[in-house]
């Protein structure tokens, strides 16, 4: 008999630090995500539109940043950028209970705050998830996700109703300092991993002696292409860029909806974020049962399905049945989106090439994460408008609902398990061949 392999917290003391760090950091970034909307509506008294322009603001550097970073990320050690990145979103953000006390604080410097921090996400989030591989065998990578994704909701169950505590007890401002610190904390984690990356391959603008800014050139346009010419990964891409856009559209302006319309204050906002949040753990736990049961790509496609009307929940929502609705939404949402998540990036993470890991995950956040600015935008317009933050919240759960298309129509749906090596397409050699430059091995 085969002994049962030993929990992989215990069997890698590095990815424990990474796990940790995830831990601590995500803890402290529901506590922020419940304190600064709070401050823009409740200490700054912000009108709907610049409430919106938060979000725009905070997303706007993955539409600007996030094709070079890819770049980059497969340039310089990940676990360099990963601390960076941790260190100076702290930083950024300590400036603002110094603004709060000494009355300086206005909607611009948390504009900045946002975009700083948002920059800094870029780049860490890309090497994030390019640095998993690097320390987990690809058989891990699942559980590594799903332990991730356990810690993420453990996070937002905990950390949502004690950040509308906080804000409640020690305002907002003061609250923002807890997630200052647990940035400290991750990337002391970080820092402390010992295991250290393989050697890459040199990317392509790197081998065929161009200058600088054309080789990054060469290496973005290697990412882009092998995403947009990947059977699998430009369907995922599709898919995922759609749910973001329609879900901004609908919560722009949601701290304008819980706060005026339904007039709930920031401890119970707090709370129903972390009700909600159940979904999360509960997706985290079965997301890779599921997928063993009815197939990977049959778990990406109708997870997408079922996330769509949980939005809708949400804009029914009336002062006397708020807490209920809004917790049935989280919930749903949450769940069936962790599971999305968990199994399309293992997928991601599986069949990519080391080399490329960086420029991939870059492509696929720029895609995906690129339409959250535009739908903030939308949104944003929206509820200034007659139709407000409840007309919002309805025009983007009805069209999230249809977010599932691409991947309905496409051979991702067909995957009964994550592939053990890349497939061979017509469409990706095709690719490949526009990528050839003079000097260049392809693999």
């Amino acid at each position: 008999m085969t002994a049962p392999r030993q929990n992989l917290l215990v069997r890698s003391r590095d990815y424990l630090k990474l796990w940790t760090a995830a831990t601590v950091s995500l803890f402290g970034t529901q506590i922020s995500l419940v304190a600064i909307p709070a401050i823009a509506v409740l200490v700054l008294d912000a009108p709907a539109y610049q409430v919106a322009l938060l979000g725009t603001v905070e997303f706007l550097p993955f539409l600007l940043f996030t094709l070079p970073a890819g770049a980059w990320v497969d340039r310089l050690p990940r676990r360099l950028i990963l601390v960076v990145g941790d260190f100076g979103r702290a930083i950024s953000l300590v400036s603002i209970p110094i603004a709060f006390e000494l009355h300086g604080l206005t909607i611009w410097q948390l504009y900045l705050v946002g975009f700083i921090n948002g920059t800094l996400t870029v780049f860490f989030d890309v090497a994030d998830q390019s640095f998993l591989p690097a320390i987990l065998e690809p058989d891990d990578l699942v559980e590594g996700n799903s332990k991730l994704q356990v810690s993420g909701s453990a996070a937002q169950i905990v950390g949502q109703p004690l950040g509308g505590g906080l804000v409640g007890l020690l305002t907002g401002p003061i609250a923002v300092l807890v997630d200052a610190v647990s940035f400290v904390v991750s990337g002391g984690l970080i820092y402390a991993i010992r295991k250290r990356e393989p050697k890459r391959e040199p990317a392509v603008g790197s081998t065929t002696g161009v200058g600088p800014v054309a080789g990054l050139r060469a290496e973005i346009a290697e990412g882009l292409r092998y995403v947009v010419g990947h059977q699998y990964l430009r369907y995922i891409a599709a898919s995922t860029g759609l749910s973001n856009l329609f879900s901004n559209v609908a919560f722009a302006t949601f701290a304008v909806y819980v706060y005026r319309e339904l007039r709930l204050d920031p401890p119970t906002v707090g709370l129903i974020g972390g009700l909600g949040a159940i979904g999360v753990l509960v997706g985290a736990l079965v997301a890779g049962r599921i997928a063993e049961r009815i197939g990977v790509g049959r778990t990406i496609l109708w997870s997408m399905i079922l996330s769509g009307p949980s939005t809708l929940l949400a804009a029914a929502a009336q002062p006397t049945t708020a807490i209920p609705l809004l917790v049935a939404s989280f919930f749903v949402g949450s769940f069936t989106g962790v599971v999305y998540n968990i199994n399309q990036v293992s997928l991601r993470q599986a069949i990519t090439p080391e080399r490329i890991q960086g420029r991939m995950n870059a492509t696929m956040r720029f895609l995906v994460w690129g339409t959250i600015p535009i739908g903030q935008i939308i949104g944003g317009i929206l509820a200034s408008t007659g139709l407000g933050a409840r007309g919002a919240l309805v025009v983007g759960g009805v069209l999230g609902c249809f977010a599932f298309v691409p991947i309905l129509f496409s051979s991702v749906r067909s995957l009964e398990r994550i592939p053990t090596q890349e497939p061979v397409a017509a469409d990706l050699l095709a690719a490949d061949a526009q990528i050839a430059t003079p000097g260049t091995t392809l693999d």
